[in-house]
């Protein structure tokens, strides 16, 4: 059972100033993206250098599989912990913050040895399953250990972002990002693929210990808390965390069936192609997705019982991913080639036309994403776990159906199908729930980047690659200096910089 909201008056920030919040955060979530995009071009080309298209995609498999295990045992405990410590932050009970707090890190505990043994018993018709035979078997066992402290970790990150410590998050990414590379890269230079689990494993508990550091500074109020307080706590995370697993289970298992399918329709180098792919379809766009979960759900959780506040805030966050978003993935549509080059090899040179479809699709995602939020604020489980049960089939029914008849490129194309019936099924959903509504700004916007996206992506097809290219560079700069443009309106004169300020025009 979802807990209700408790009462109390929500205070509305101005407007220019909920813009200058919403920047903020995704600017030091961004910030902490460009760190983690420099290590990665490090990290990734490493891995395609030393490993190959083949090479990477059993790193993706092996990934897979510890997402998949990871969600089952986490039961959902670090999404519904976020809701809930965010909701007592709203109305500063530090009490029951203390509660949640122990309750949450004792439990990931618990889970975290659960996952691992779990894997662990489960490891051969696992690895059968997946590879096709026996022979990682060894591997999937040795995965379980990764499973146990990613899980442990989460616990932890979980009070960070329900506190919306957004700089210490920031400071936990790069450190992830700089401890990876620097761990997976000896070790799989020195032991080749047989080097892929090990490095995940270690990469996984460098984690504790960059969580538990910015968690331990969190200041909670020292009470004493009985056993069955605790229980309590744990039975209520349990409960709204069981739809958040079941969701996250879908999400996984739909990324697992897609590189099964690629895997026995295209072969292990096919799904390296999907996996360089995906990866970098979800690089520049994930800042800004991160930022939405890191700051955004937490504030639209304490507004969520003021259905037109509520509305306001997911028009306004909507209108700044999409200002932000837009050109770079357009840029990317245009030099997808240089892209794969940069960050992988040649060798991935086939995944580039894969890589474009992923586009169209996260342009889709960042429209939607904000619009979902509002069922996951108002803890309506219902629609929530049935909205993830249908998108999991039509992901993998399209995939199924696209790279059996297209090939690999049909696993891109099946992302993009995805996001044109999901933005559709998500805005009537949030209309009911709420009322919601997109802005005439918000619509403004999409007649402008949707259609920018869609020129740039056909003229690949229809124009040889010098002309296409330049029409897409045009639309980059062009889309690029209208996002500026808009983004510079939208926030007061007094958030910039004096030496900026004095190039600014008068409002007056």
């Amino acid at each position: 059972m979802v807990t209700d909201n408790p009462t109390f008056t929500v205070s509305r920030a101005p407007r220019g100033h909920t813009y200058t919040q919403i920047l903020k955060s995704t600017a030091i979530i961004g910030g902490s993206s460009l760190v983690n995009i420099g290590f990665a071009i490090i990290r990734n080309k490493a891995m395609a250098l030393l490993l190959g298209p083949g090479g990477v995609g059993l790193m993706g498999l092996y990934t897979s599989i510890a997402d998949l295990a990871q969600t089952l045992a986490g039961l959902g405990i670090q999404v519904s912990g976020v809701r809930q410590i965010a909701e007592a932050a709203g109305v500063d009970d530090t009490s029951r913050i203390t509660h949640i707090a122990t309750a949450l890190r004792r439990i990931s505990i618990v889970l975290g040895v659960a996952g691992g043994l779990l894997l662990a018993a489960l490891a051969l018709p696992v690895a059968e399953f997946t590879f096709g035979d026996r022979s990682h078997y060894a591997g999937v066992i040795l995965l379980a250990a990764a499973v146990f402290f990613r899980l442990v970790s989460a616990g932890q990150i979980a009070l960070v972002q329900g506190m919306r410590r957004i700089s210490d998050l920031a400071r936990i990414n790069m450190l992830a990002a700089f401890f990876s590379t620097a761990i997976s890269i000896p070790m799989i230079y020195m032991f080749g693929q047989d080097g892929v689990v090990p490095a995940l494993v270690a990469m996984a508990a460098v984690s504790i210990l960059t969580s538990w550091w910015f968690a331990r500074k969190v200041e909670v109020e020292p009470v004493t808390i009985s056993t069955r307080q605790i229980g309590n706590e744990a039975a209520a995370l349990l409960r709204l965390g069981l739809v958040f697993m079941a969701s996250g289970l879908l999400t996984a298992g739909a990324a697992y069936a897609i590189r099964i399918i690629v895997l026995r329709h295209e072969g292990v180098e096919a799904a390296g192609l999907y996996q360089a792919a995906w990866a970098l379809g979800g690089l520049y766009a994930g800042f800004i997705l991160q930022a939405m979960g890191t700051d955004f759900y937490p504030r639209l959780t304490a507004v969520a019982n003021d259905n037109e506040e509520c509305n306001r805030l997911v028009n306004e966050q909507a209108q700044v991913s999409i200002l932000l978003a837009g050109p770079g993935l357009i840029g990317t549509l245009t030099i997808a080639p240089v892209v794969m080059t940069l960050f992988y090899s040649p060798a991935f040179h086939p995944a580039v036309e894969l890589l474009r479809w992923i586009c169209l699709g996260m342009m889709l995602r960042i429209v939607s994403w904000p619009m979902g939020f509002i069922v996951l604020a108002k803890g309506n489980r219902r629609i929530f776990f049935w909205t993830e049960v249908a998108a999991t089939v039509v992901h993998v029914g399209l995939a199924f159906l696209l790279v059996t008849h297209v090939g690999l490129v049909g696993a891109g194309a099946a992302f993009f199908g995805l996001y044109i019936w999901h933005s559709v099924l998500v805005y009537f959903l949030v209309n009911r729930l709420s009322g919601f509504r997109w802005s005439a700004t918000n619509l403004r916007l999409g007649l402008v980047f949707l259609p920018a996206a869609a020129i740039v992506f056909a003229v690949f097809f229809l124009l040889p690659f010098w002309p296409s290219t330049a029409v897409g560079g045009v639309f980059t700069v062009l889309t690029g200096l209208y996002s500026l443009r808009m983004l510079v309106r939208l926030l007061p004169r007094e958030a910039f910089p004096a030496v900026i300020r004095r190039w600014l025009p008068d409002p007056s």
